[in-house]
C-alpha cells in the first residue's frame, strides 16, 4: 500500500510546511517587533490631559435626600446573590437587615475577613457609599469585590437598606 517514496513525500511535505512556518514567524518578528527598527524617530508631545483636575465633589447628603427606595430595591437584586435582607440569614456575605447604623463587622454568625473584623465605627450612609465605591480601598484585604460605581445607585440601595428596619 505505502512504499518508501510515498512516505518520503509525506515527510517532505510536513517538514516543508514546518520550515515555511518558522521562516514566516521569523519574518513577522523582524517586521513587527518594536526593537527591530531602533529607537523611535520622533515623539508626540501631549498637552496636559487634565488628569490633575480634582473630581467633581458629590453632595452625598443631597443624594440621600433624593434617594428612591423602589429603585434601590431593583439595584439591590445585583447584591442579593451574596447578601440576604432577613436578620440572621447570612449568605456569601453578611445579612444586611439593619446594616445602616450597625457596627462594622458585627453581623451575628458571619465570619468577616480580617480587614472588616478589625474595622472600627458604624456603617453610616457615607461609610457604606465609600465601601460600595471601592471595597478593597475601604478595607484592604476584604473579600468583597463587587462595586456600585454610580453614586445615585449607592444612595438608592442605602435608602432601601435603611428602610428595611424602619
Amino acid at each position: 500500500m505505502f512504499d518508501t517514496m510515498t512516505l518520503t513525500k509525506i515527510g517532505g511535505g510536513l517538514f516543508g510546511a514546518w520550515l515555511v512556518l518558522l521562516v514566516g514567524k521569523w519574518v513577522a518578528e523582524e517586521i513587527y517587533h518594536a526593537d527591530a527598527h531602533g529607537p523611535q524617530s520622533y515623539t508626540i508631545e501631549v498637552a496636559d490631559a487634565g488628569g490633575d483636575e480634582p473630581e467633581e465633589e458629590i453632595d452625598f447628603a443631597a443624594l440621600m435626600a433624593e434617594a428612591d427606595i423602589d429603585k434601590g430595591e431593583k439595584v439591590f437584586k445585583k447584591c442579593s446573590s451574596c447578601h440576604k435582607t432577613v436578620e440572621g440569614e447570612n449568605g456569601t456575605g453578611p445579612y444586611l437587615y439593619g446594616v445602616v447604623g450597625r457596627d462594622i463587622g458585627s453581623a451575628a454568625g458571619f465570619s468577616y475577613s480580617g480587614a472588616l473584623a478589625s474595622a472600627e465605627g458604624d456603617w453610616t450612609p457615607e461609610a457604606l457609599a465609600a465601601f460600595l465605591t471601592n471595597p478593597n480601598g475601604f478595607a484592604q484585604g476584604t473579600n468583597m469585590a463587587f462595586r456600585l460605581k454610580k453614586p445615585t445607585d449607592q444612595a438608592n440601595v442605602i435608602a432601601y437598606l435603611d428602610s428595611l428596619d424602619d
